[in-house]
């Protein structure tokens, strides 16, 4: 796997994504998942989403 996710959006993905889970157990909602998908996209640096528009938000030497 190639790093597709750069360091800001890696940033912005794992605080928006632990947002959405907070918010979640704090409502106790399962719509908290959510948040697990863009926590684990930024801690793995790599988005699936990004390999079929060959996008990359990573600098050519993080490839």
């Amino acid at each position: 796997m190639k790093c597709n996710v750069g360091t800001i959006d890696r940033l912005l993905r794992v605080i928006f994504g632990l947002i959405i889970a907070i918010i979640g157990v704090v409502f106790d909602s399962w719509w908290g998942l959510l948040g697990i998908p863009l926590i684990a996209t930024g801690l793995f640096r790599f988005c699936l989403l990004y390999i079929p528009f060959n996008f990359s938000t990573a600098k050519k030497e993080d490839q």
